[in-house]
C-alpha cells in the first residue's frame, strides 16, 4: 500500500483539528457500493478532498474514482471510473491518510472502505504509483529489520499455527487437489492449476536430477505434495520436516492412502532439528518465515546432510532488492514473514561454501497462480464466512488480491536456487 508523505499527514491532522469528526455511525452500502439512506454526518472538507486528489495522481490511474461518506468526491465519473472506492467514514479517511501501508488493509477488512470493480487491478496501480526510491522513512525500516527478533523454536511455531494451522479444509475449499500451497508452473496457456502445480513438482525433480534409491530432505513440506510426487515418480526416499500440525496429520494420513508409508517419512520438527545424510536437500516456500538472522544457520544444516555430490534447491518468493516487509501483510497474514533478495538469499549459501548452480525468476507464473486461488476463493467466500467470520473473508481477499498485484507488477519475484557444494563435481540439468 501507499506510505504518505509528512505534508499530507500534517493536512490530514489539520483536517481533523477543523472538521466535526464524524460520530460512529456507519453508512450501510451494499456489497455493490451502491449507497442507500444515510444517516445525517459531518462534510467532507475542502483539504481532504484535495489531498485525495493528490493520491490519485500519484497512483497515475485515470480511471480510478473516489467517493466519500458525503457524496462528493474524486476522480473520473460515470463510465470512465472502472474502478470506485468509497470510503464510509471520515476517521477511515484519515488513519489511511496517516498510515496508509497498515491502515488500508485494515479499513477494508473492517468494511470501512468497499471497492467496485477491479481490486486486483487497483492494487496494480497502488504498486506503480509508489515511488521506486526507498524513502527515508523505509531506509531505516530495513535497517531495523536487520536487526529482527531471532525466530526461535517456539516463536515460529505459534507463527505457522496462525497462517497454516486455520483447518485443512479451508485450504482444501480453493487450493487444487494436491492441496499445494505455493507457486504453480504453466507449461501451456490453458494449462489448468492442478496440472500446473503437477508441472512445477515435476521440475524441481528434473533440477535436482533425482536418482532412485537415493536420500532426500525436505525442509518445510507443507501437505506433502512434493514429498509424495518424489517417492511416487521418482523412486526416492524422503524425510520431510514440518513444524505445522494439522499439516503433518493431512499429509502422514494421505502417504498412508497412497501405500507409501515406507518411502516417506514426515517428521513434526523444526528445520533445525534435521539430520543427514542426503544426496539431496529441498525447500519450497519456508525461507520466507525462518528470518534473515536465521539463514546462514539453514545453511549450515544443509552443509552437513548433504552428501558428497549432493545438491541442492531453496523456491522461495523474493525482492528485485533488499526491502522492508509490508507491516500489515507481516502482521495480519505472515507473523515475522521477510522476503529476501537474491543477496539476501546467497547468504544462506555463501558462508557454508555451497555454490549457486542456477536461478529461475517464475514471477509470471506466481501471478497466474494467485489468479487462479482467488477466483477459487470468491466462489467459496460464504463457505469460508460459515468456517470464520466476514472480517476474516475480506482480509483473505486482500491477500490474494494484493499478492497477485505484487507479482504482477514486479514488487515480488518467485526465485528457484539450484546449488552444491562448492567442490562438487556436478553440473545442473537444463529443464
Amino acid at each position: 500500500m501507499h506510505r504518505s508523505t509528512r505534508d499530507e499527514a500534517g493536512a490530514a491532522d489539520r483536517a481533523s483539528s477543523c472538521d466535526d469528526v464524524m460520530d460512529s455511525s456507519e453508512v450501510k452500502w451494499p456489497s455493490d457500493g451502491s449507497r442507500q439512506a444515510m444517516p445525517r454526518m459531518a462534510a467532507a472538507s475542502l483539504v481532504e478532498l484535495r489531498l485525495i486528489q493528490r493520491a490519485l495522481k500519484r497512483l497515475g490511474a485515470g480511471n480510478i474514482r473516489v467517493e466519500l461518506w458525503d457524496g462528493s468526491g474524486a476522480g473520473p465519473t460515470g463510465e470512465r471510473a472502472t474502478t470506485t472506492v468509497f470510503v464510509r467514514r471520515r476517521r477511515a479517511l484519515l488513519r489511511m491518510l496517516v498510515d496508509p501501508e497498515f491502515a488500508v488493509g485494515d479499513c477494508y477488512c473492517e468494511g470501512e472502505i468497499e471497492v467496485q470493480g477491479d481490486l486486483v487491478a487497483l492494487l496494480e496501480a497502488a504498486n506503480r504509483g509508489e515511488s521506486q526510491e526507498a524513502s527515508r522513512r523505509s531506509v531505516w525500516t530495513h535497517r531495523l529489520s536487520r536487526y529482527q527478533w531471532a525466530i526461535g523454536r517456539r516463536r515460529a511455531r505459534r507463527n505457522i499455527r496462525r497462517h497454516y494451522d486455520l483447518s485443512n479444509d479451508f485450504y482444501r475449499l480453493w487450493l487444487d487437489p494436491t492441496m499445494t500451497y505455493s507457486c504453480a508452473y504453466f507449461p501451456s496457456h490453458g494449462a489448468s492449476l492442478a496440472d500446473a502445480q503437477t508441472a512445477k513438482l515435476d521440475r524441481i525433480c528434473r533440477k535436482l536430477a533425482l536418482r532412485p534409491g537415493e536420500r532426500v530432505i525436505e525442509a518445510g513440506c507443507g501437505w506433502g505434495s512434493l514429498a509424495i510426487h518424489m517417492a511416487a515418480h521418482y523412486g526416492v526416499q524422503v524425510k520431510a520436516y514440518n513444524i505445522s500440525h494439522e499439516q503433518i496429520v493431512y499429509a502422514r494420513e494421505r502417504v498412508r492412502t497412497l501405500g507409501l508409508a515406507d518411502r516417506v517419512e514426515f517428521v513434526e520438527d523444526d528445520y533445525r532439528a534435521i539430520s543427514g545424510p542426503a544426496g539431496a536437500f529441498v525447500s519450497v516456500g519456508m525461507l520466507e518465515h525462518i528470518g534473515r538472522r536465521h539463514y546462514r544457520e539453514l545453511g549450515a544444516v544443509i552443509h552437513r546432510c548433504l552428501e558428497p555430490g549432493g545438491r541442492g534447491l531453496i523456491h522461495s518468493i523474493g525482492r528485485h532488492r533488499p526491502m522492508p516487509p509490508n507491516r500489515w501483510m507481516q502482521r495480519r497474514i505472515f507473523p515475522d514473514g521477510y522476503v529476501p533478495s537474491p543477496s539476501e538469499m546467497a547468504e544462506v549459501l555463501e558462508p557454508n561454501e555451497l555454490a549457486i548452480l542456477d536461478v529461475e525468476n517464475l514471477r509470471e507464473h506466481y501471478a497466474r497462480t494467485l489468479d487462479h486461488w482467488l477466483e477459487n476463493f470468491e466462489g467459496v467466500s460464504d463457505e469460508a464466512e460459515r468456517m470464520f467470520d466476514q472480517r476474516f473473508v475480506r482480509m483473505w481477499r486482500l491477500y490474494l488480491a494484493s499478492s497477485a498485484a505484487s507479482f504482477r507488477t514486479g514488487w515480488h519475484q518467485l526465485y528457484q536456487i539450484v546449488f552444491a557444494p562448492n567442490d562438487a563435481d556436478w553440473v545442473a540439468p537444463r529443464v
